[in-house]
This record gives structure tokens, sequence and C-alpha cells, in this order.
């Protein structure tokens, strides 16, 4: 296949040319930058404007748009307009390339985030009876901002007209766990390490997530079910409550003990470190709903099984 990646140089979009290169694929990304190092074709574009990227599409058997800044940042006014017209205005100019292409690719994955769920405890949400976030009297205004990111997000899909020639797929991504040094694993793992790794907050808030060769499986499924379209929650089946999901991480790399962090000491090192405590503290309570009720088996449902598996693997890149 002829695969375009537009945002693909992330940790996300690495490791998805990896696995496509390793199976024989063509894999092109669209970066900020051209650049011919790397595996990949690297081709240039800003992300909003029509240019000569558009000839890369062309022809194309899938178009996965990752592009948008990275939320590990301070919401500040100036950051929260680069996140949303990062993701709107990226989303846009695929779906206007993909409408006015001659030979337009067959199928468009578009990047989407399990944050559009509410912050809850209750119950699991899935894409048929998940509850859509915003409303909730329990969490923060603030919080707010990243569903309507979210719901932007997927509203600059739905409104770019490309049916019926295009399918068209939003990946409700939880958290992707591989041992890439700056990955989330590694941060994790990081704290764990240096025996901060207790829970965070009252650790009752969910943690949802997906290891790497699921995600990857995941996305080669929606690529060959051509009956699949829509949104689609691409996160392991078993999400636990934070303090659990600490302990077996700690369990797994064989330290017994960590640090909790309360939530002012979080609001504190939040600030430090240019980021927010909703990234750590909202409770993402996300389940597959669709791909388990279409037949998709995970290689890794437990965190327990994928958080050995990615021990293993990170030890080895450490030696």
């Amino acid at each position: 296949m002829k695969i375009l990646i537009p945002g693909g140089s992330g940790q996300v979009g690495q490791l998805l040319t990896r696995a496509f290169m390793a199976d024989g694929h063509e894999v092109i990304i669209l970066s900020r930058k051209a650049s011919d190092s790397g595996a990949a074709k690297t081709v240039q574009w800003d992300g909003k404007s029509e240019g000569a990227w558009k000839n890369e599409l062309e022809g194309s058997d899938v178009v996965i748009n990752l592009a948008g800044r990275s939320v590990n940042c301070r919401y500040n006014a100036a950051n929260r307009k680069e996140i949303m017209d990062s993701r709107v205005d990226s989303t846009r100019a695929i779906g206007n390339a993909i409408k006015n292409a001659n030979r337009p690719p067959r199928l468009w994955l578009q990047a989407s985030t399990a944050t559009i769920y509410a912050h809850r405890y209750d119950a699991p949400n899935d894409e048929t009876t998940g509850i859509i976030g915003g409303s909730e009297a329990n969490a923060p205004e603030k919080w707010r901002f990243s569903i309507e990111v979210a719901k932007a997000w997927e509203q600059a899909v739905n409104d770019a007209g490309t049916l019926p020639n295009t399918r068209t797929v939003l990946l409700r991504s939880a958290m992707t766990m591989s041992p890439d040094r700056g990955g989330v694993f590694d941060t994790l793992l990081g704290l764990v390490r240096l025996g901060l790794g207790g829970r965070s907050g009252d650790g009752r808030q969910f943690v949802s997530w997906i290891h790497e060769r699921d995600f990857v499986r995941a996305i080669y499924w929606l690529i060959e079910n051509d009956s699949m379209s829509g949104a689609f929650n691409l996160s392991a089946p078993e999400p636990l409550p934070n303090s659990e999901f600490m302990s077996v991480l700690r369990e797994a790399w064989g330290i017994p003990l960590g640090l909790p962090a309360t939530d002012w000491m979080l609001e504190i090192g939040a600030i430090f470190l240019k980021t927010e405590t909703e990234l750590i503290l909202k409770s993402r309570r996300v389940v597959p709903g669709r791909l388990l009720q279409n037949g998709f088996e995970f290689e890794f449902p437990s965190w327990l099984g994928a958080a050995n598996e990615l021990r293993g693997r990170s030890r080895k890149m450490r030696k």
C-alpha cells in the first residue's frame, strides 16, 4: 500500500511507520520540515494550506492524519489557539485535498482522542453508550477545552464530504504504550525508577491505554475491514484506576513502593513542567466496544501482561 501520514514524525507516527515499512508498504510523512534522512520520505506542508503535498495524496491507499500540536503544555490563550487550529486546519486541508483528488484514497483514518468522553468513575465509555464530556459537574471548567477540541476535530471530518469515494474512521485513541524514549510509558517508568510512581491524587481516576502492537494491529484491522467507518475507541478492554495502574507498573519493574502525589503537589509540578493536571487526574474509563463487537482480538487486553512485555524491551534498550 501507499500510506500518507500527516503529522507522522511523532511517537505514534513513527511506530506506525516502522510497522508499515517492515511489511513492505510505502510510507510518506507530511511534516513542517522536508527531510531525506530517515526511512520514510518526508514532504513539507504547513498543516493548513494547499500545496505540492497534494500530489502525494493522489493514488494513495490510506491517509492517517495525526497532525496537531502536543497537548502537553499549559493551556494559556496562545497554546489553546495553536492546539485547536493545528487540529482543525490540518483536518480541513486533508479533507479538501481528498474531496478534490482525481484518485482519492479509499480510506481516511483521522486521529481523535479518548478524552472526548466524560470524566466519570461509574461506568465505562464505549462508542454507543459512552457520555461525551463537557458538562460534568465534578470536573474543572478548564477541562472542557479538551472536549471542545475533540468535538471540533471530529466535526471537521464530518464536514469534509469525502464520501462515498473515501471511507472515514475516527480514531478515539487512548495512551499508546511503547518503550520508545520520551513516550508515555517511558515517562511513567522514569517516575517509578525514581521512587515517585505512587498514586496521583486519590488514585480513583481510570487510566485507559493500548499496547503499541494492538494499536498497530487495530489500524491494520480497520484498513482491511471495508465495512467499518465512524468512531472507534482504540483502547485496551481493561482500563483500571490510577492507583492500580501504577502498582502494576511498579511490580513489573520490581519496585514495591512509590511516593504518592496529592492534587496540590501535582498542580505545583504541572506549573514547573509546563503541563496540565488534566492529563493525569481526568478519569478516562474508555473501552473498545466496536472493535470487540466486530471480532477484533487483543494481544494485550490486561495491563499486567502489557507492562511486563514493555518492561522487557525497555530493559534491553537501556543496556
